[in-house]
């Protein structure tokens, strides 16, 4: 009798402990899709001709900042969880403003986080126990998607003060992104 309350007790828990990382990865996709609108109602509200505004010279332009987050999404999910080999910043041209329209760059983004979400729909939730080097630091999967989530909103709300800057009023926040 003691034997069958164990295995119970160790079924419970162990579902209980899948069923939570799952939960995890349905709200990952969840912020990352309300993310991807939001980013995209901030593109698109930016006026092209100011798509190369800085608000002071070393800043990233508005360009830069959405096509950057575009790259640390793309190397984030593609290479650190996808285990894809990494894209060069310095030498990529897929995320580099330059000679793109907004239309081109928009695509990019939401396409990007087509993929992005694509990948995390297939991770193993015990994947995301897998600790990698970060910068010298290890960090589990699941901390490398927290983390994306932050740089996101950060370069996003580097934007968000260049509309203002240029009297535009900046999409109503949307919570939970």
């Amino acid at each position: 009798m003691q034997k069958t309350i164990t295995l119970i007790a160790i079924l419970l828990f162990t579902t209980c402990l899948f069923a939570q990382q799952d939960k995890f990865i349905d709200d990952s996709i969840e912020r990352l899709e309300n993310s991807r609108k939001y980013l995209l109602l901030v593109a698109d509200m930016m006026p092209e001709e100011k798509y190369g505004y800085k608000a002071t010279e070393e800043s990233l332009s508005f360009a830069e900042n959405l096509m950057h987050i575009g790259f640390a999404l793309d190397w984030h999910s593609q290479s650190l969880i996808g285990d894809r080999e990494a894209r060069v910043y310095q030498t990529d041209t897929i995320f580099k403003p330059a000679n793109k329209t907004k239309a081109e760059m928009m695509a990019r983004i939401d396409q990007t986080f087509t993929e992005a979400i694509a990948l995390l729909q297939d991770v193993e939730p015990a994947e995301l126990d897998i600790e990698l080097d970060y910068f010298g630091s290890n960090r589990s999967k699941r901390q490398i998607y927290l983390l994306l989530a932050d740089h996101i909103t950060h370069h996003r709300a580097q934007m968000l003060v260049y509309m203002r800057l240029n009297g535009l009023t900046p999409p109503r926040y949307v919570l939970y992104q």
